[in-house]
């Protein structure tokens, strides 16, 4: 092998590196170029699938009229016959005999390309399912890309921080909430020992004491009552 020989080689190699490294880095664009080869040759297979049915139905048209015409060439004999005909008997005979020569041709082509017909159907079938599978591959690949970039983020960002920045972070929201609450707990006593709380508590008291001596005097008046009315009763009871 020649110096150029071999520098040709060392530079498909490093193209084919650099290839790799495009292809690793956009496997999007990698899927969807593979998706859009086996679409173009699924076209192809299909146009190719379509002439043999296209041959298949015609062979079929035409073993149908060649069956026809063999019942009318049948039918036609026997009156040629009877007619006394006999040039015409034996021409409609010669072409019996060509029309079934001809219909156990076309019934041997007509096996071969229907059967080669239903294989290609079947592997234009199963070309479009792989054309479905791989665009389910793609999707599906592409979200695991995905995921597995964030997770690499994530852990890049954890390894970034401090084991203690993060206990100092947590120590701080730690003490504000306690703050807050002291501050909270705080209001509640202050208010507690207000003068506008200690005047709502005498107001409290002093309505208190009038209800009760309200209630005493009521109980009196009732018992003076009670009383008179019993001496009432006794004087009338001496009269």
């Amino acid at each position: 092998m020649g110096f150029f020989d071999r520098l040709t080689q060392v530079w498909k190699g490093f193209l084919g590196l650099w290839i790799s490294d495009l292809e690793a880095k956009n496997p999007e664009a990698v899927y969807e170029a593979a998706i859009e080869e086996r679409i173009k040759k699924h076209r192809e297979l299909k146009k190719a699938v379509s002439g043999i049915v296209y041959l298949r139905n015609k062979l079929q048209s035409e073993l149908e009229q060649k069956t026809k015409a063999l019942k009318e060439l049948e039918f036609q004999i026997p009156v040629a016959i009877e007619e006394g005909e006999d040039e015409a008997a034996l021409l409609l005979i010669e072409k019996k005999d060509e029309v079934e020569a001809r219909l156990q041709e076309l019934t041997g082509e007509l096996e071969k390309v229907s059967a080669q017909a239903e294989d290609a159907k079947s592997g234009l079938l199963q070309f479009q399912s792989e054309i479905t599978k791989l665009k389910r591959e793609k999707t599906e690949m592409l979200a695991k890309k995905a995921n597995a970039e964030a997770r690499l983020k994530i852990q890049e960002s954890l390894d970034g921080l401090s084991t203690d920045a993060d206990i100092k972070a947590l120590e701080n929201v730690r003490e504000s909430i306690h703050k807050s609450q002291a501050e909270a707990d705080i209001g509640s006593e202050i208010k507690g020992e207000s003068l506008d709380a200690k005047l709502a508590k005498i107001k409290s008291k002093a309505a208190s004491a009038s209800a009760r001596s309200q209630l005493e005097e009521m109980k009196r008046q009732m018992a003076a009552k009670k009383e008179a009315a019993a001496q009432a009763a006794a004087v009338k009871k001496t009269m």
